[in-house]
């Protein structure tokens, strides 16, 4: 063990006549452990969010959407094939018609505004894996159509699998009269789905696109398409495209157009990190400086009496650097330890459950990324090293005489 390393782990320990300092010590590494932790946990928590809602949002819905501007009805898809040709041919893996229209549910006593929502067989697959009771079957038995519904709108009108819904819906949306009459038909309910999103589970109801089209008296029109695609690199470029040859009156936009508030609020949180991380290192910078002057004061005279025995001011200032360096990293080490254990915890335990309305999820997400561990660590050394260096060259400066005289 050098001298340095000997002097170093005697200041840091000593509990005879520096328990102050010690005191500091355990404070200051605590300081610099905490802050670190935070700022890990928020970055993987924010990581997490955004990955978790875009996971979401991509899964359950198409990439692009095409539909008519002021909601109006547009022609079927042969038509709009044809018009897209080789538009986006080998990204494109499915485009489907869905129909889509604001009704009213019915249960035995309440009642609810919905989307109603007709898809074909083949978009099924899209929310089966959402299925959180019974199963996706919009099919006809016992002179009964199958309906699914979200979890939040089941529960709202207290119905289960097998219960009975009416559904109203206006007619070529025209206000009802003799000639135009509304429409009502009633269901069974076969499945729910949870997607964790309330602004989903709380107001879309699902049938078949068939019978949507016979019930609605949509002829050869539709509301809309969904186009999925295997990548969504360079996905806005594409939708121009698409809207160029299209043209009026359909309305092409990206699920990010679409969902523009939710993609919004998440890079507004992620603005004020550099803030954040600002602060913490400052935190920390300034425990340690806090921590090396009052071991400074505290040893003043051995300061003196190392220079009188022929130290150095290199070796002085070393001694000093080598304390906030190890107070530093100890502090580090403990923050990397804390917040690994609390992400495990979460991930494995779910203790943080968050309200879907609100946040789109039902619980906190974390994304273990060790770039971000590397990243909080290695600015947070490389802060606390240019802080130790400060007090070091006090110490440094230290004179012999007046240190032993201060003594």
């Amino acid at each position: 063990m050098s001298l340095a390393s000997f002097i170093v782990g005697k200041y840091l320990r000593s509990r005879k006549d520096s328990r102050l300092v010690s005191l500091i010590s355990v404070i200051s590494v605590g300081g610099i452990s905490i802050g670190v932790a935070v700022l890990i946990i928020a970055l993987t928590v924010l990581d997490g969010f955004e990955n978790a809602v875009s996971e979401k949002i991509t899964d359950f819905n198409s990439h692009i959407y095409i539909t008519g501007f002021g909601k109006r009805d547009i022609p079927g898809s042969l038509y709009v094939k044809t018009e897209l040709g080789a538009i986006g041919k080998e990204k494109i893996t499915s485009l489907t018609p869905f129909i889509s229209k604001s009704s009213i549910v019915k249960s035995k006593k309440f009642y609810e505004g919905i989307q109603l929502i007709g898809l074909p067989d083949s978009a099924s697959a899209d929310i089966s894996r959402f299925i959180v009771s019974g199963e996706y079957d919009v099919s006809e038995k016992d002179n009964y159509r199958g309906v699914v519904v979200g979890q939040k709108l089941a529960d709202k009108l207290f119905v289960g699998i097998g219960d009975k819904l009416t559904i109203f819906s206006l007619m070529n949306n025209k206000p009802p009269s003799i000639s135009n009459p509304p429409v009502v038909d009633q269901f069974v309910v076969r499945g729910i789905f949870s997607s964790g999103m309330a602004q989903y589970d709380d107001q879309r109801l699902y049938i078949s696109f068939d019978h949507a089209a016979e019930l609605l008296d949509m002829d050869d029109m539709v509301s809309g398409y969904n186009i999925k695609l295997n990548s969504l690199e360079n996905i806005n470029e594409l939708a121009v495209e698409m809207a160029d040859a299209l043209g009026y009156p359909f309305y092409v936009r990206t699920i990010f157009r679409e969902h523009i508030n939710i993609f919004t609020w998440l890079e507004l949180q992620k603005a004020p990190i550099p803030i954040i991380l600002g602060l913490i290192t400052l935190v920390a910078a300034f425990n340690i400086v806090g921590t090396l002057l009052m071991i400074i004061i505290e040893k003043t005279s051995a300061i003196g009496t190392l220079k009188s025995l022929g130290a150095s001011a290199s070796q002085i200032t070393g001694i000093f650097v080598r304390m906030g360096i190890i107070l530093s990293l100890t502090g580090i080490a403990l923050g990397n330890f804390f917040a690994f254990s609390l992400s495990i915890i979460q991930l494995n335990f779910n203790i943080i459950s968050l309200p879907s309305d609100v946040y789109f999820l039902t619980e906190v997400p974390i994304d273990l990324n060790p770039l971000y561990y590397l990243m909080v660590s290695g600015i947070a050394f490389v802060i606390c090293l240019l802080a130790s260096w400060i007090p070091s060259r006090i110490a440094a400066r230290v004179n012999p005489v007046t240190a032993l005289r201060f003594d």
